[in-house]
């Protein structure tokens, strides 16, 4: 499947301060995150943006606040069920893209959800991390052999875009340099 704007969903989940306080690749995840959601909004692909129990693991990170939706917060791990997640994944959009924090809890059981729900996922491997790299590599392949697709925050701007004619080509350049 190719992505295109009109058929992705972008969902950001948990990219929290108290949770990046202790993630070795926090600030790769959230320059990552703001690259996706700057080009989410010059291209029209819809946004959500969710938070676990933000009274305890504090607010999302405030430059990425800043480019997306209000957050819809949570006490489930999966995002699956939480109403404003549920509204954001159940448009047209037939390919769910998927960032955030961490990989084996809240990224993984809204992963498997969906593909029970018989969506196709595809997950920014560098917008995705967790505090220790077996969590995050086990995960990632758990994620993988259920049928979700890895794919580079890089690639999917570009595949996106499709061509460098596109009217938006140059923003989209500017965010990968």
């Amino acid at each position: 499947m190719r992505l295109a704007p009109d058929n992705s969903v972008l969902c950001v989940i948990d990219v929290q301060e108290r949770l990046l306080a202790v993630m070795p690749a926090a600030a790769r995840v959230v320059e990552r995150c703001v690259r996706l959601a700057e080009a989410a909004r010059l291209l029209g692909v819809p946004c959500v943006l969710t938070e676990q129990y933000p009274r305890g693991l504090g607010p999302t990170a405030p430059g990425l606040a800043a480019v997306l939706p209000s957050a819809a917060e949570k006490v489930s791990f999966s995002c699956v069920g939480c109403d404003a997640f549920d509204a954001a994944v159940a448009s047209e959009a037939t390919a769910v893209i998927v960032a955030g924090l961490e990989t084996h809890i809240c990224v993984a059981q809204t992963t498997l959800d969906l593909l029970a729900a018989g969506r196709r996922v595809f997950l920014v491997v560098d917008a995705i991390a967790s505090r220790h790299a077996i969590d995050h590599e086990t995960a990632l392949r758990r994620l993988e052999a259920a049928g979700a697709v890895p794919v580079t925050s890089e690639a999917l701007l570009f595949e996106w875009c499709r061509t460098a004619a596109h009217p938006q080509f140059q923003a989209i350049r500017q965010l990968v340099r």
